[in-house]
């Protein structure tokens, strides 16, 4: 009886640690791949770095990419959203860059990033219904695997990311916010993005090329704790 006690024993306390094991490793998995995303982010593009092109799906229902723009001359790669309070507060001020910029060679191309089982008012329906209603001109693309807002480095919602297309490559020329009043559009007196964008028309140089993103924080469920 004592033997069988004691081999009942030994084989639960192996069965233990064998699960103790795979648990460890099964979490230290997850906290790699969470890392990997966080040091992604953090790292990202700098101003004169390559960015590489993407393709997401559109509101229309197609792929977009930034080759698609033959014409153009640079892009303003927004990362933005439906439901966060600094990006309803830009709206009206990215719809404003678009329409100023995309005739002089410069489109605005907005991505939302957030993933949508965290927050479904930026899910693809919720963003057609938010395009239809505010007759947006760009093109609203939807992150959907989560992968290019860590490749650019966005923290933010809304982040700027202006390129200008030298040599068949897409430069990173300007990273931040779009001006220094995300409140009061008609109290800016810093107009980060189009100072940026009308430097690189004129062929002159830069004076801000980076700046603190003000807004929300991207919804990554890699990146809760």
């Amino acid at each position: 009886m004592k033997k069988n006690n004691l081999m009942f024993t030994l084989i639960l306390a192996l069965f233990i640690t064998a699960c103790s094991q795979s648990h460890s490793e099964t979490n230290s998995t997850q906290e790699s791949q969470e890392t990997l995303v966080v040091e992604a982010q953090k790292a990202g593009y700098a101003i004169g770095d390559e960015a590489a092109d993407f393709s997401l799906p559109n509101i229309d229902d197609k792929m977009v990419s930034l080759s698609d723009y033959a014409d153009a001359k640079g892009y303003i790669v927004t990362f933005t959203c439906n439901h966060c309070p600094y990006a309803v507060a830009y709206e009206s001020r990215i719809m404003d860059l678009d329409k100023k910029y995309t005739p002089l060679g410069y489109p605005v191309i907005a991505i939302s990033p957030n993933d949508p089982a965290i927050v479904p008012e930026d899910g693809m329906e919720e963003m057609k219904k938010l395009a239809t209603t505010k007759g947006y001109t760009f093109p609203y693309l939807l992150d959907d695997k989560q992968e290019i807002y860590p490749q650019y480095g966005a923290t933010k919602t809304p982040h700027i990311f202006v390129l200008n297309k030298e040599e068949g490559k897409n430069i990173v020329k300007y990273i931040g916010a779009i001006d220094n009043n995300y409140a009061d559009k008609d109290d800016v007196t810093e107009r980060y993005v189009e100072d940026a964008v009308d430097a690189l028309l004129a062929g002159t140089a830069i004076t801000t090329t980076t700046t603190k993103a003000i807004g929300c924080s991207i919804k990554d469920k890699r990146n809760k704790k």
